[in-house]
């Protein structure tokens, strides 16, 4: 079971929360769907602020966000003015005019990750954005783990599926440094997938890194 579902779904109430946290059994599609906008839209925006993850949670007219980042200088701006735009432009993104009586109060806070590279997503997207750069995809790879071993983790695994170097078939690479017990549950596993659109067409880049038990 643990080699078949995400990682982080099968620890969830163990060792990670819902990245979602509310309960709302009228417009329930309507707020996932905007859960969804919100996220989306705020990767595209902190991408050079090295954003990880948002977690939502709601409340009675209110909205929390919290945003992991590997750099909070470049999202808070001088003297907090980073957030007040971005809470500006969630309003426009949601349609919510921000001075109506009815409009949820957002508060943004920003954490910072204080070790990058046990991050599996920046991990897997720093080796997407070198894989559409035509790197050599053995040595991103290398370098990848070299980098996580080295930050303390126990144990890396990378996989990388698609038209590998451009090959005209599709094949799978498979690259592992320490142990990764998948069905483990103790153990903090952290995974993320990343595509790479590359001129031959999709790389998908897999990272799962073993961060020991909590």
């Amino acid at each position: 079971m643990g080699q078949k579902i995400n990682p982080r779904i099968l620890r969830l109430g163990t060792i990670y929360n819902w990245s979602s946290r509310w309960f709302d059994d009228k417009r329930y599609k309507d707020t996932l769907l905007e859960d969804y906008k919100i996220r989306r839209a705020l990767m595209e925006k902190l991408s050079n602020a090295g954003v990880s993850e948002i977690e939502v949670e709601r409340s009675i007219n209110s909205l929390s966000l919290t945003v992991y980042v590997s750099r909070p200088g470049m999202v808070i701006g001088r003297g907090g003015s980073g957030l007040e735009d971005m809470k500006d432009y969630l309003y426009k993104l949601l349609n919510i005019k921000k001075n109506a009586k009815s409009a949820p109060k957002i508060d943004i806070r920003i954490e910072q990750i204080k070790e990058p590279n046990l991050d599996a997503y920046l991990v897997a997207k720093g080796i997407s954005d070198q894989l559409v750069k035509r790197l050599p995809h053995r040595r991103v790879m290398a370098q990848a783990i070299e980098r996580v071993m080295g930050g303390g983790a126990k144990g890396v695994r990378i996989i990388i599926s698609g038209r590998v170097g451009g090959a005209e078939i599709g094949r799978k690479e498979k690259l592992q440094f320490g142990t990764v017990p998948l069905s483990t549950i103790r153990e903090r596993i952290n995974f993320s997938s990343v595509p790479a659109l590359t001129k031959k067409g999709y790389i998908g880049v897999k990272v799962w890194i073993n961060r020991g038990e909590k």
